[in-house]
């Protein structure tokens, strides 16, 4: 602001200069670790706890499992997370986090089993003891890894006493809620369909699912029909009623159109055609399904090219909409086929075919009739309009077996082969070990050949469960497994919210639970209305065992299948206490377990593990119910994780606290979308195109990476990038100058406030007022992207643009005014704010800047709330005014941008332009030193009309500007150019500049 000249003094150390030594580059990769560390120091979580009278938040940790490195998925979830602790403990509330890991089932287990293939080692050699310590080593090891991974994002909580699910009392307590299960009465053992991974030998959940496009074999298969069951009786009656319908619709009856119609023409000669992209499936058929209400017909063959598999004169039955489609996967032309008639679904309930592999084998294996059932489920927009039913494949197949009591097989093992006496395919492989796949599909298809009951096939590309740990496809497979029934009533007597599970989840996802984006309650709500049974077992060894015994030789459905014996439970939720879940596999467990008031010999003792979900969803027990840290009765404030757990964690848990406490354990979820990267691609190795937080952290700093969670919006999919990343540094460099610009103004100690604001300082005050209503709204609402959007632009455009720009006078050269005095007040207020606001967010950046201010050795901004913000401060109609004042302000500055362009003027105190306004305008600025507003060094209002060289805006309606220079000299202390520079005591300056020197 000084001007050394030869001929006046140096005025620039009389100067009120910015002085801080807060850098512009922050250097946050080296600098972040030593804050860390500090924290730790000052153990600033436990002192939170510390802070008494105040109402308790609870955020439940999702657990991720302990297995690998952080991925960018891993860092937004957690990040968000923070926000969402650090925001309410500053809004006033006890707000405590538990990280935790899971650290049981495949995933783990997987990792293993990869060790022992590397070494030639077999698993199933293994004690089951030494192999579960290995699952549990390695699981340990990861969340050690982890735990140093979040912590370095600045993830408050609770590190140094984690939850695990393998700790002896979690899956002591995930036993006893399995035991709940067990004891009323929704634990039942069956026979379904389930998810299963022949690599990996286990049913999988939904959630352990992902799909991927793969090529399979389409295939049309001939069932030739065997029975009609239409009595002559019956086919006389149905003919009249034809004849009197047609001739009361036209005159004109024919014996064509009776032709056309009748139902007389032999369907015992015909075939029922259906597809499939599961020919390995085709051994295990048991029905055929039709729609009721689809419209089919009876095709003869006309001709037939060669290389057809179709056969002059075979007849087929097939829905309308799909004929032509099947007619050319079977090398037809149009005109190499006819439609004979039509045929209702009546008269396909009265039909059976042979299994087109009753001819096939010498067995009697498929020596049965193949009956066609009506199906809800069938559609003609893709097939033949016939569904081949295999019960033991497929959930819509499995529920029309149970409705017609059709025979369940059982032709698959559990490594995804034949079972070794099924004739013609006994061994052969549907997926072997390795993912690939095996023969099933082609010895299936090379025998219906040589049967000539194959139409047509065709390769194709599908979307196909795979499973996300092997990577290679599942199949349905029916399998004896356990499984809790959400349509039985709990037989606990709990009824507040629903009698079954399915009842009370929905209730709760309706009225106890709030949704952050509203559209996740719409998906879990109809994931539960429609889902089936929840399978609870897997056939695999790291895990919580299913703790309980079957009584031999009895049925499932049998009433004392199932051992229920309290005393039972208790001590195996004892010894689980003391030894963990190993206690089930030790020797002689069963007989300690029964401990003499059962038979050992009369009851099998169940090996298989629980689903991993259930060990997730019972957290809330183990965590929220047990700890010091949980909470009085049980429930999470939130739960915050991807959309994908919909299908997981958000759903398990509900599932699981429905059936053991009634309600969901939660009363707000929050779901986050998927992050690709800065094209809108999903991340892949292969493609090269992945963002890993650690490279983020070591090339800007965690805050950085913060900072671009803050600006997303993370309720859709959203992008990060390197070019993302350098726009998420500029706008972290622009509010890193604002604080620079507080710091080096204020003084160390909080100054006074005076008797009287200026206007200005009273609208910062309104601005304050109003944000802060807007950051405190944002955060409970889970909106970071509005929060920091509305806090940048603040500093940014209403502070650096504005207030900054216009006070750098006052605060600079003016003496200990009350103008002076006034706006040092109000840095103050802006300065408690801004960084306790951004705290949440910018961890490192505002404890740097709070311990710029606050040196002492036990300062932190973390240990600080967000200072209370009295809303009289609000003051609409002087925001008003001002908003009228800024708009007139951005013409003189545009007008002014224009001559410091072309070089008229250097800077804006060169000018002393004069502004037309109108009436009511000029009242208003006459009423404010608006020249000190525009930053001149004298300026005139005036409301005569505007000349035709004035400057205009479109956003300043009747404005105009007329540019003219300053009169007089410049200061040399302040550098405005005024008529009375010169004519004071202190040489070279102005009357003001002359009075602060004193």
């Amino acid at each position: 602001m000084c001007a050394e000249t030869a001929t006046t003094p140096d005025y620039k150390s009389t100067l009120n200069l910015p002085q801080t030594d807060f850098p512009m580059r922050a250097g946050l990769p080296k600098r972040e670790p030593d804050w860390l560390a500090r924290w730790d120091r000052l153990r600033v979580y436990d002192r939170l706890r510390e802070k008494e009278g105040r109402e308790s938040f609870t955020l439940h940790d999702g657990p991720p499992y302990a297995n690998g490195h952080l991925h960018i998925g891993h860092a937004l979830n957690k990040i968000l997370k923070d926000m969402v602790v650090r925001s309410r403990q500053m809004m006033g509330y006890n707000a405590r986090y538990v990280p935790g890991w899971d650290c049981h089932g495949l995933p783990i287990e997987w990792k293993i089993e990869e060790k022992y293939r590397q070494k030639g080692r077999d698993k199933d050699a293994v004690p089951v003891l030494e192999f579960r310590q290995e699952c549990r080593d390695f699981a340990a090891g990861w969340v050690d890894i982890q735990r140093e991974e979040f912590q370095r994002l600045g993830i408050t909580g609770n590190w140094d006493d984690p939850y695990l699910t393998m700790n002896h009392h979690a899956e002591r307590v995930i036993a006893e809620e399995f035991q709940t299960f067990l004891m009323n009465g929704t634990l039942y053992q069956g026979s379904k369909p389930v998810m299963w991974s022949p690599v990996e030998k286990t049913a999988l959940a939904e959630a352990e699912v992902e799909y991927h496009d793969r090529q399979v074999d389409a295939v049309w298969v001939k069932f030739p029909i065997v029975k009609t069951g239409l009595t002559s009786e019956k086919l006389d009656r149905e003919i009249a009623a034809r004849k009197t319908f047609l001739a009361a619709e036209s005159s004109a009856y024919s014996p064509q159109e009776e032709a056309k119609n009748r139902r007389d023409l032999p369907l015992a000669s015909t075939q029922v055609v259906i597809w499939t992209t599961t020919p390995w499936t085709l051994p295990s058929n048991r029905a055929i399904c039709f729609g009721p209400d689809i419209a089919y017909g009876l095709y003869e063959v006309t001709e037939t090219p060669e290389e057809c598999w179709a056969t002059k004169g075979d007849k087929y039955l097939i829905a309308d909409n799909l004929v032509s489609e099947v007619m050319t996967a079977a090398r037809l032309e149009h005109d190499q086929w006819t439609r004979v008639r039509d045929v209702a679904a009546d008269e396909l309930d009265d039909l059976a075919c042979a299994h087109p592999l009753r001819s096939a084998s010498d067995s009697c294996e498929w020596d049965f009739d193949v009956l066609l059932l009506p199906g809800d489920h069938v559609t003609d927009d893709a097939g033949t309009g016939f569904v081949h039913t295999a019960p033991a494949h497929g959930d819509d197949d499995y529920q029309i077996g149970l409705k017609h009591n059709l025979p369940m097989t059982y032709n698959v093992e559990a490594d995804g082969t034949y079972r070794s006496d099924l004739p013609l395919f006994g061994g052969e492989a549907i997926i072997k070990p390795n993912g690939k796949p095996g023969g099933a599909n082609k010895a299936v298809m090379d025998k219906l050949v040589e049967v000539e009951a194959l139409l047509a096939r065709k390769r194709i590309t599908i979307s196909d469960a795979h499973s996300w740990r092997s990577k290679a496809p599942v199949i349905r497979l029916n399998r004896p497994q356990w499984f809790a029934a959400i349509d039985r009533p709990v037989g606990d007597g709990q009824d507040t919210y629903g009698k079954t599970i399915r009842e009370r989840a929905l209730t709760s996802i309706d009225e106890l639970v709030t949704w952050t984006p509203k559209t996740g309650r719409n998906r879990l709500y109809s994931m539960i209305e429609n889902r089936p049974d929840w399978v609870l077992s897997r056939q695999r060894a790291w895990g919580v065992p299913l703790t309980c015994f079957t009584r031999k030789g009895a049925q499932p459905t049998d009433p004392d299948f199932l051992l229920r014996d309290a005393a039972v439970n208790a001590r195996i939720t004892e010894a689980f206490e003391a030894e963990g879940a190993d206690a089930w596999y030790a020797d002689g467990a069963k007989e300690r377990f029964l401990a003499g008031d059962h038979n050992p010999d009369d009851y099998d003792q169940v090996f298989d593990i629980l689903d991993v979900w259930f060990d997730s969803g019972s957290t809330h027990a183990f965590v929220l119910r047990d700890r010091a840290d949980g909470t009085e009765d049980g429930i999470a404030d939130v739960y915050l994780e991807g959309t994908d757990q919909h299908r997981g964690w958000f759903h398990s848990s509900m599932l699981q606290a429905c059936g053991t406490k009634g309600r969901a354990p939660y009363r707000a979820v929050v779901t986050h979308a998927f992050t690709l990267d800065q094209k809108g691609n999903k991340m892949s190795k292969s493609l090269g195109n992945t963002i890993v937080p650690d490279e983020v952290v070591k090339q800007y700093g965690a805050d950085i990476l913060r900072l671009w969670v803050a600006q997303t919006d993370y309720v859709h999919d959203h992008r990060i990038g390197p070019e993302i990343l350098k726009g998420v540094a500029d706008s972290y460099r622009r509010l890193r100058n604002t604080m620079r610009f507080l710091l080096g103004s204020l003084p160390q100690t909080a100054p006074e406030k005076p008797a009287d604001l200026p206007e200005l300082e009273q609208w910062v005050l309104h601005r304050l007022a109003e944000i802060d209503l807007a950051v405190r709204e944002g955060y409970k609402a889970y909106d970071f992207q509005t929060v920091f959007r509305t806090v940048f632009d603040f500093a940014t455009l209403d502070l650096s643009a504005f207030y900054f720009d216009i006070r750098k006078d006052a605060l600079y050269c003016d003496g200990e005014t009350e103008r002076r005095q006034a706006s040092l007040w109000v840095l103050e207020q802006i300065y408690q704010r801004l960084t306790t606001w951004l705290a949440p967010i910018l961890v490192f950046t505002m404890e740097e800047v709070w311990l710029e201010r606050h040196p002492e050795d036990d300062a932190s901004v973390h240990l600080q709330d967000m200072p209370d913000t009295p809303q009289d401060w609000r003051n609409d109609a002087l925001a008003a005014k001002w908003q009228e004042i800024r708009t007139v302000r951005r013409a003189v500055t545009g007008a002014l941008e224009i001559q410091r362009q072309d070089k008229t003027i250097g800077s804006s105190l060169e000018a002393a332009p004069v502004v037309h306004v109108s009436a009511e305008q000029a009242e208003i600025l006459k009423t404010v030193p608006f020249e000190d507003i525009c930053i001149t060094s004298d300026l005139q209002i005036t409301t005569d009309p505007s000349p035709a060289e004035a400057f205009r805006m479109l956003e300043a309606d009747g404005v105009g500007v007329v540019f003219e220079k300053a009169h007089g000299q410049k200061c040399q202390r302040c550098w405005k150019i005024l008529p009375d520079v010169g004519l004071h005591a202190h040489e070279g300056v102005c009357g003001r500049c002359n009075e602060a020197l004193g």
